[in-house]
Formats: structure tokens, sequence, C-alpha cells
């Protein structure tokens, strides 16, 4: 079955200026063009816009899946595999929140008697789940399965204090990280604030600090789409900057 681009839009909940831009992104392109001038998609771009609008939900840039999509190695059925995956992992988050939620409700009805620790540890289970699918295959094969658990466990027998302090440590870092970009200078002082920021963060995570360490994943977060995008979502080029002011901070770059 063939589509017009009203036609996709309409199916799909996206707006025909969407096709099109997606068009002259090169991230997806008519099968053909009618004798009309018409955009003319079939099955294949169906499914590929599918696969786009998973990778979207998901919080990746448009520059990064096109990456993907058109990457000769690209394999459709296997990234439905990593998709569900990421859903049902997306879900388990959800449905921790949620009883959480119901938790706060029944104390605030008086029916039962919540611990100040217990009404964090939703957003605890969240943030070790988000860490897992953001991180835990690079983590497991880089430093191992005891390092990640290791990790978790920092995470969560976190105190109500050590939570807050690391949602605000993670947003003083970001104003400094960007700040420091507007002026373009890793080595500045204030993009190895940054830098420095970013290592006691880290020390939320890791019970161990080297500066091997530290480098190598600041590089990761450029060379993996999906960190690049968690940072660049911020600013475009946060990812790389970062890497750089870590590089200066480790000595990894002279």
């Amino acid at each position: 079955m063939e589509y017009t681009v009203q036609k996709l839009g309409a199916m799909a909940g996206i707006s025909t200026r969407t096709l099109r831009y997606y068009d002259e992104l090169g991230l997806l392109r008519p099968a053909r063009i009618n004798s009309s001038g018409y955009r003319i998609y079939g099955q294949a771009e169906v499914n590929l816009l599918q696969q786009i609008l998973f990778y979207r939900e998901l919080g990746l840039t448009l520059e990064a899946i096109r990456d993907i999509v058109t990457s000769p190695s690209f394999d459709g059925s296997r990234a439905l595999q990593e998709h569900h995956e990421k859903l049902l992992q997306r879900r388990q988050q959800l449905d921790v929140l949620i009883a959480n939620v119901e938790q706060t409700l029944a104390e605030s009805e008086g029916r039962i008697t919540m611990s100040n620790e217990a009404k964090f540890e939703g957003f605890k289970q969240k943030l070790i789940q988000e860490n897992e699918q953001k991180y835990g295959q690079e983590i497991r094969e880089k430093y191992g399965e005891e390092a990640v658990e290791k990790s978790n466990r920092m995470v969560k027998n976190m105190t109500e204090e050590q939570y807050a302090a690391l949602q605000q440590l993670e947003a003083d870092m970001f104003a400094a990280l960007e700040q420091a970009m507007e002026e373009g200078d890793s080595a500045s002082e204030l993009a190895q604030k940054a830098a420095g920021l970013h290592r006691q963060w880290l020390s939320f995570y890791w019970d161990t600090y080297t500066k091997e360490a530290h480098a190598g994943v600041a590089q990761m977060y450029v060379d993996d789409e999906r960190f690049t995008a968690y940072y660049d979502k911020r600013r475009p080029g946060l990812a790389e900057f970062l890497r750089d002011a870590v590089h200066v901070y480790t000595g990894a770059k002279q």
C-alpha cells in the first residue's frame, strides 16, 4: 500500500511539515515522487517511520537517529528488540513511581505510616534503572558486574540529604558547563570547575575514582549517541565540550 504525505502524517499522528523536514534531513525519503509532484511512501518507509518515532520517544536527536538508520549495519528487527527492552525498563520505572505515589496517598489518608527514606525509594530506583538503561552494558563490559552492583547499592543506600545533594550537584554542573561553553575554552577556570563537579557527581556512583576512568567515561559520552543525546539536548556540542574539559582536568589532554 502507498501513502501520500498527508495520509502518512495522519496515520502516524505527525504533521506533513515534519515529514517534509525528515526528507530534507535525509532521514526519511519518499519511495518516489509521482507525476503530480507528490511524495509517495511505501511499506518500507512506513516501517522506517515507526523506527524513527521509537527513537524519538527514547530521546535521541534527529541527527543521531539518521546516523543509526542510515548505517549499513542497521538491523530493523534488532532495533525493535532494543526498543522493546527499553520500553519495558521505562514501564518498570513508572510502576515504581506509581507504587510510591500510592503509598504516599495511603499515608496521607492515615492507612499506613511511611518512613522518610521510603518516600524517596521510587526516585532512587528510577535513577538506578535509568543509569542501567543508559550506561549498564558499557560499564559492565568495561568495569565488571561487581563494580556496577556496588554502584547500585550506593544509590539505594542514599539518604534523603544525599539524594537532594546529587540532584543539586548535577544542576550546578550543567550550569557551569553551559556557561563555560559560551566562553569556548575547555581549559578555563569555569570549565574545570564543571569537570570537578562532574567528578563529585560520579563519586555518588563510584566507590573508587581514577583519572583514567573519569576520562574514559567522558569519552564514552561522545562515542555513544545515546549519551551524546542526553547532554546535547541541553545544548548542541555539550557532550564534546564536557569530554574536552574532563580530559584537561584528568591530564588526558595536554
